[in-house]
C-alpha cells in the first residue's frame, strides 16, 4: 500500500490494484479428480495454476490434494467461475470466498460480559500468573501465595499487560491434575483480592466448566480453556451462559500424557487450522458469538521443536479462521532446546525473538511471563511493522 500511495496512485486505484500484489497459496486436501480437473483449467485460464497428484488428468486415482497458486484477484474471479460447477464445487467457492475475507480482516473486537476491547490496532500483552506448586516456568519454587499473586497480577498490569491469565493447574508435560475444589480454593481469592483494584481484563485459565463458572462469578471475563471446551462437556453451555469470551486452543491429548512423546501430524497447519475450525463452529453452535472468540495454535502442547517453530513461521495461515490470535511461546522448552538454554527463566532472549516472529505473523495477543520486557518488545515491533512511531 505504501509503495502504491508513493508512485501516487489515488485512493480507489490502491484498494483495486492491492489484491493483484497479493499472492497466495492455499491447500485443498482429498478434491475428487473430476473436481480437481476443473479447477486447474479454471485457474490456469486465470493466470493462475494449480497444483495437483500426477494420475489426476486421467482420473486413475480417486481424488488428489491441489495447492491453489495465485493472486488475490485471480482466487476470486475463480471462486466466482465455479460458483455453479459441479463436484462439490459451490460449496468451495463460498469458502474460499471467506476465507480470503478472513484473512484479510484486521480490525477486531473481543466482546466479555463487562467490556468490548479493540484488538488489531496492536498487539497486546497477556500476563500470566500461575498459583501452582509445579508449573514449569517455576523453577521449582513453593506454590506463590495468594497475596503474591495479587502483587504479581498487579505489578503486570503496572507494567504493561493487557490482561492477566490467572491458572490453578499446571499444564506442563507429566502434571497431575487437581481437583474443582483445588483449583478454585487456589484462584478464587486472586480474583476476590483483585476485584476493584485490577483495571484489565481477567482470564481463567482451566479446562473445568465449575471453575470456568466460579471464576467468570468472581470476577473473570475470559475463559482461557486449553481443550478448547473438549475437556469438559458443559464448557461451552457456561461460557454461552455468562458472556465471557472464550480462548480455544489446539490441542491432542492431555497435558499429562504427553511426556510419552509428540504427537505425528501428517500436515500440522492444515490439521490446527482444521481443528480449530471444528471448535469455533461448535461454539457458535452453541450460542457464543464470534465477537467473544480468540484462537490459539497451541505452541509447545504435544509438538516437536520443528513443529514449534514451523507454527511460529507460518502462524499467518491462521488468519483464515476469521477470529483473533492469541499465541504463547513465553519460556517454552523448544526455545530452550534451540538456545542451549535449559532453565526456563534464562529463555528471556529467545522467548523475544519467538514473540518478534508471532506479532510479525499476525498475532493479537501474546501470553508472556516477563511483562515488562515483553512491552518493550511489542512496542519495538508494532513500530517496525504498522509504521507508527511519534516522537
Amino acid at each position: 500500500m505504501e509503495l502504491l500511495k508513493a508512485v501516487g496512485v489515488d485512493p480507489p486505484g490502491r484498494e483495486r490494484l492491492l489484491p493483484k500484489m497479493r499472492h497466495f497459496n492455499i491447500l485443498l486436501q482429498d478434491v475428487e479428480c473430476r473436481a480437481a480437473n476443473v479447477i486447474k483449467q479454471e485457474m490456469l485460464a486465470l493466470g493462475g495454476d494449480a497444483a495437483v497428484a500426477r494420475g489426476t488428468v486421467s482420473c486413475s486415482i480417486p481424488s488428489t490434494d491441489v495447492i491453489l497458486m495465485g493472486t488475490a484477484k485471480q482466487i476470486l474471479l475463480f471462486a466466482g467461475r465455479i460458483r455453479r460447477q459441479p463436484f462439490g464445487l459451490t460449496f468451495l467457492s463460498a469458502e474460499l470466498e471467506q476465507r480470503l475475507a478472513h484473512y484479510h480482516r484486521t480490525d477486531f473486537v473481543l466482546a466479555t460480559g463487562k467490556r468490548k476491547i479493540p484488538l488489531g490496532d496492536g498487539t497486546r500483552v497477556m500476563g500470566v500468573v500461575n498459583v501452582t506448586p509445579d508449573s514449569f516456568s517455576g523453577g521449582g519454587r513453593e506454590m506463590m501465595s495468594t497475596h503474591e499473586a495479587i502483587d504479581l497480577a498487579l505489578a503486570q498490569e503496572e507494567a504493561g499487560a493487557d490482561f492477566i491469565d490467572i491458572g490453578g493447574e499446571s499444564s506442563r508435560p507429566g502434571a497431575e491434575g487437581v481437583s474443582a475444589s483445588e483449583e478454585l480454593k487456589r484462584v478464587l481469592p486472586v480474583i476476590d483480592g483483585l476485584r476493584g483494584r485490577l483495571g484489565v481484563p481477567v482470564s481463567i485459565d482451566t479446562m473445568k466448566a465449575e471453575v470456568a463458572r466460579e471464576a467468570v462469578a468472581a470476577g473473570a471475563e475470559i475463559v482461557n480453556d486449553i481443550s478448547a471446551m473438549t475437556g469438559d462437556p458443559v464448557m461451552a453451555a457456561v461460557v454461552s451462559d455468562t458472556g465471557a469470551a472464550v480462548i480455544l486452543m489446539h490441542m491432542r491429548g492431555v497435558p499429562r500424557t504427553m511426556q510419552s512423546g509428540p504427537i505425528v501430524y501428517s500436515n500440522l497447519m492444515a490439521e490446527i487450522i482444521a481443528y480449530l475450525s471444528d471448535r469455533i463452529d461448535h461454539a457458535r453452535a452453541q450460542g457464543i458469538a464470534m465477537d467473544r472468540i480468540m484462537v490459539d495454535p497451541g505452541v509447545g502442547f504435544g509438538k516437536t521443536v520443528q513443529d514449534n517453530l514451523a507454527i511460529v513461521r507460518r502462524l499467518s495461515e491462521l488468519k483464515i479462521l476469521g477470529a483473533p490470535i492469541l499465541v504463547g511461546v513465553s519460556r517454552k522448552s523448544f526455545i530452550g532446546a534451540v538456545t542451549g538454554v535449559e532453565a526456563p527463566a534464562e529463555r528471556t532472549e529467545g522467548t523475544a525473538a519467538a514473540l518478534t516472529a508471532s506479532i510479525m505473523g499476525g498475532a493479537h495477543v501474546v501470553r508472556v511471563h516477563d511483562v515488562a520486557e515483553t512491552a518493550r518488545v511489542v512496542v519495538m515491533t508494532d513500530a517496525i511493522m504498522r509504521g507508527r512511531f511519534t516522537a
